[in-house]
């Protein structure tokens, strides 16, 4: 155990900034500047230093937020959060393993920036409204009222079940078998009828720049995937807190996927192609509540 309650702390700050940035890159240079704060206060005045650390931290990623959002608009293709490989012990936290899942942090892509940060710190971390309001700037009743209007926002866009590892482990190796042999009639048993993928590259590996919707054409196009590359090597680690989909093409790590499993059949897939977004899957990250 440490004394100093930054270090103690930095798994839940590093968390916080990743959940309102979708980025683990923007995550950790946001918990360096919280850092670079606490380092210049007198920490015999700060009565509750997790509080006082989620405050700077939340201030730092707002302010993160409305930078990268205006970057993004120029991002070639669809953009997605970047993955990060996690433990077990997130996947066995029903809540954590739910809000920092690829298909969440793609909804709260969708809140603006303040709506973002007081529903990721309410709904997650239990952090009370008056703390919120002093973090962002707003009344307490303010507050409130956003985190309200976030929650409809989000529960209208969210997916409908909880699905055990177990499911999910079933469900994705099922479709593996289908994808790396061919079988259209496997592809179509385990998709949804209106699947969606959605694929990130950035513009700098091949993959659909929009997604793609329909079990029908999903299928069709995985079904070639063996012929494509015929020597690939598919592991499934948990990422983001759900089984998931690595594959290594001749030697290199190429691409990432995570599902979304509603009533035993994929209803989404997020497919990971940038590059420079998949440098955080050979070393478990440290997340936290």
């Amino acid at each position: 155990m440490t004394d100093d309650p930054f270090t103690a702390h930095r798994g839940l700050l590093f968390t916080v900034a990743y959940e309102m940035l979708g980025s683990a890159a923007d995550a950790d240079d946001v918990v360096q500047e919280t850092w670079l704060r606490w380092a210049e206060v007198d920490r015999a005045a700060v009565r509750e230093p997790r509080a006082y650390l989620v405050r700077i931290v939340t201030r730092q990623a707002l302010n993160r937020l409305r930078t990268v959002s205006r970057r993004r608009e120029d991002y070639v293709g669809e953009w997605l959060p970047e993955p990060l490989l996690t433990s077990p012990d997130v996947a066995e936290d029903v809540e954590l393993a739910e809000s920092v899942s690829i298909a969440m942090l793609t909804v709260l892509e969708t809140l603006g920036p303040t709506e973002r940060a007081v529903l990721v710190l309410h709904e997650v971390f239990d952090v009370p409204y008056d703390e919120i309001a002093e973090a962002v700037g707003k009344s307490s009743a303010a507050v409130r009222q956003i985190a309200h209007r976030a929650r409809e926002h989000v529960a209208a866009r969210r997916p409908r079940t909880a699905v055990s590892r177990s499911e999910q482990h079933e469900v994705v190796d099922r479709f593996l078998a289908a994808v790396t042999g061919g079988d259209v009639q496997g592809l179509l048993d385990v998709l949804a009828p209106d699947v969606v993928v959605v694929a990130d590259s950035g513009g700098l590996a091949p993959a659909a720049r929009r997604p793609v919707t329909g079990r029908e054409r999903v299928a069709n196009a995985l079904a070639r995937f063996a012929e494509f590359a015929p020597h690939v090597q598919i592991t499934t680690p948990l990422i983001n807190g759900a089984v998931a989909a690595r594959i290594d093409a001749g030697g290199e790590f190429e691409t990432a996927i995570t599902f979304v499993v509603e009533d035993g059949r994929i209803s989404r897939m997020y497919a990971m192609r940038n590059p420079h977004k998949l440098g955080r899957l050979d070393t478990v990250a440290e997340l936290r509540r």
